[in-house]
């Protein structure tokens, strides 16, 4: 069985992801995968998925850890479809450090509809880390790291979500193979 290849920022191969190095996804090889030029894209033996991100993370989840997306349990993959969906939607164009600037308002907005779910449960869809967790991560991280990390201080529920994730081995794992700044240069990155 061929190793799964990802490529985004940095092209990787296989279970452990060994990274091969900066990738250019306006190259002609690249093209090739995803004509619309984006990253992320999957390849799996003969399957290349790419577009959205999501895509290839309920993939991947639904073949190596299913119980992250609550498979077999109607309502409880319907929640964490609608915490995906929120993300993508509503967390991660806040997140974006040139729209910050201009959408901070937003974000303030969003932030307490967070806090009231997450006071109602420890994590977005329910008692356990599931993939409605798991997506928030990325642009959060990056967001955590700008001068405007403290807005989350006013919400204790989130934060306390927030430290939950951070102390998973599994995200430290994953911060360890993340670009260490994301234009941000803070040197504020947990």
């Amino acid at each position: 069985m061929a190793p799964m290849k990802v490529y985004g920022w940095v092209a990787m191969d296989g279970a452990r992801a060994g990274v091969r190095g900066p990738m250019d996804h306006r190259r002609p090889e690249h093209l090739a995968r995803n004509p619309f030029g984006e990253i992320p894209v999957l390849e799996d033996g003969e399957l290349t998925l790419y577009h959205k991100r999501y895509a290839i993370a309920r993939y991947v989840l639904r073949k190596h850890r299913p119980e992250l997306l609550k498979e077999g349990d109607l309502e409880g993959s319907a929640m964490v479809d609608v915490w995906m969906e929120v993300e993508a939607h509503h967390m991660e164009p806040t997140l974006d450090q040139a729209v910050v600037d201009e959408s901070l308002g937003k974000l303030r907005a969003l932030l307490p509809v967070y806090e009231a779910r997450l006071l109602a449960c420890k994590y977005l869809a329910g008692d356990d880390v599931t993939a409605a967790d798991l997506c928030h991560f990325g642009f959060m991280r990056y967001f955590m790291a700008t001068e405007y990390a403290g807005v989350v201080d006013a919400y204790p529920h989130i934060k306390a979500w927030w430290d939950a994730l951070l102390a998973r081995p599994s995200v430290k794992k994953v911060i360890a193979g993340m670009p260490p700044d994301f234009g941000y240069a803070s040197g504020n990155i947990p």
